[in-house]
């Protein structure tokens, strides 16, 4: 596939292209991806005449001064503009994709029902007709609501555009430590014959956060924990971290082996001993507390929020991936706002050596060996054992650590980066974001069942207890 030319956001006057996509396109231009300049056009049904304007606070927000005087970033500048148009108009999606030059994107920063309502408008534009080849589908997480509408998301696509030409976004996988853990797994021959259930105990993925609400009730109190932040990111990294050695990193197999994890994954059994006593599912709401020196209220006295709906702001599980290499593995996923002590990481637990010691005295059992990777710092850390009993200072506990160079690219500058030269290796699957929705679902009945209270923990706090 050529490199695109022309990306069209629509919803581009919301927060997501603001905050997070234009930012990204300027590293990525920065860093000379496209070699040339991007024609980028904002869409939306209001006029937004200050749109260049826009663009350029997002790029200089992300970039100095040497950054923004590439000649790449300058011409992507000069070249924005907003086009009025309604996204889910098949009339005026046409006129955007007629004054669009070269191999065009159409990136949906849309709400997922007007991202289906503006499908359904493409797919009515063009009859019986296939999508164009000179124009991809960027989709944002959520893909659907439910695996119910996903899997009609997922046949409307189907019916008139071919799998190469769609991209499911997911900028958890764009993290610089979940790109590193790639090549940390499958570059080294060290960890890839300890990478089953025969080396390790289990696997944590955790991203708690110091933020509270900060104003995003009207999205969040509908949304929750385990909606916003388990459903794609966190079980998308797990599925790339658990995932069996493809033969190669392409759009083929690593969207396969990923769906084949999640297809797997199911909530840990009740009563089924190994998850080291953590219920399969925990979810938590912030009351009132100090965070960096300053005040949160009450989640749900926070403007916006409607306390009867019992929005989690921590949620916690414990998953199984029931496959030959992985069963028996317990897997913690986690995600909590107002966290004082925040991890954000890839934790890796080891067994511990088959043969105890008399002569180890001085630690009973011996603690684990543990792999620690970073999201966003891409802080690789490694826990070990030295010492023992003919070392006078006995056992002690080591560890190695390392910083990598700070990534050229945002998250979202990796995923606009695979956008705009078209590979999709990091891209999702239909059927996994369909097994994303279908274990959501065993989370949702978990509470649904009155098993799972809602448990209080103060802002600023460690989460649940």
């Amino acid at each position: 596939m050529d490199e695109l030319r022309t990306l069209v956001i629509l919803g581009a006057e919301g927060d997501l292209a603001r905050r997070l996509l234009l930012p990204g396109m300027a590293t990525c231009l920065a860093a000379g991806v496209p070699g040339r300049g991007l024609t980028v056009v904002g869409a939306g049904r209001q006029d937004h005449p200050d749109f260049p304007a826009t663009v350029r606070e997002a790029f200089e927000s992300a970039l100095d001064a040497r950054g923004m005087g590439r000649p790449a970033v300058r011409e992507t500048l000069d070249s924005a503009r907003w086009a009025t148009a309604d996204a889910t108009d098949p009339e005026d999606l046409a006129r955007l994709l007629e004054h669009a030059e070269g191999l065009v994107g159409l990136y949906f920063a849309l709400p997922p029902s007007v991202t289906v309502a503006a499908c359904r408008a493409l797919r009515e534009l063009h009859g019986q007709d296939r999508l164009p080849a000179d124009v991809v589908l960027v989709l944002e997480k959520p893909f659907g609501t439910d695996l119910d509408s996903a899997r009609e998301l997922n046949a409307l696509l189907a019916g008139f555009v071919p799998e190469e030409q769609v991209f499911r976004v997911d900028h958890f996988l764009g993290q610089p430590g979940v790109l590193g853990f790639v090549g940390l797994r499958f570059a080294n021959r060290i960890l890839e014959p300890l990478w089953n259930r025969d080396h390790i105990e289990r696997i944590e993925i955790v991203f708690d956060e110091t933020l509270g609400l900060e104003g995003r009730a009207g999205f969040y109190d509908a949304t929750g924990a385990a909606r916003d932040m388990m459903q794609s990111h966190l079980l998308q990294v797990m599925a790339l971290v658990m995932m069996d050695p493809p033969t190669r990193f392409d759009g083929v197999e690593i969207p396969a082996n990923t769906a084949h994890v999640l297809r797997a994954t199911r909530l840990w059994p009740a009563g089924q001993e190994g998850s080291g006593g953590m219920p399969s599912v925990v979810r938590g709401r912030y009351t009132a507390g100090a965070m960096g020196g300053r005040e949160l209220p009450n989640y749900a006295d926070e403007e916006g929020v409607d306390p009867d709906r019992g929005t989690e702001t921590f949620a916690q599980v414990v998953l199984e991936v029931d496959s030959w290499r992985w069963n028996g593995v317990p897997v913690v996923l986690r995600s909590g706002k107002a966290i004082g002590s925040p991890r954000q990481e890839i934790t890796v637990v080891f067994r511990r050596p088959p043969h105890d010691y008399e002569q180890f005295p001085s630690a009973e059992p011996l603690p684990t060996d543990v792999l620690r990777v970073g999201f966003e710092d891409e802080r690789i850390g490694l826990e070990l054992n030295a010492g023992g009993p003919f070392d006078p200072r006995g056992m002690t506990r080591t560890a190695l650590s390392a910083e990598l160079p700070q990534p050229a690219l945002t998250a979202y500058g990796s995923v606009l980066r695979w956008v705009l030269e078209g590979k999709r290796a990091f891209t999702v699957r239909g059927d996994g974001a369909e097994e994303g929705w279908r274990i959501l679902a065993e989370i949702a009945d978990a509470y649904a069942s009155g098993r799972v209270p809602l448990l209080d923990y103060a802002a600023g706090s460690s989460g649940p207890v």
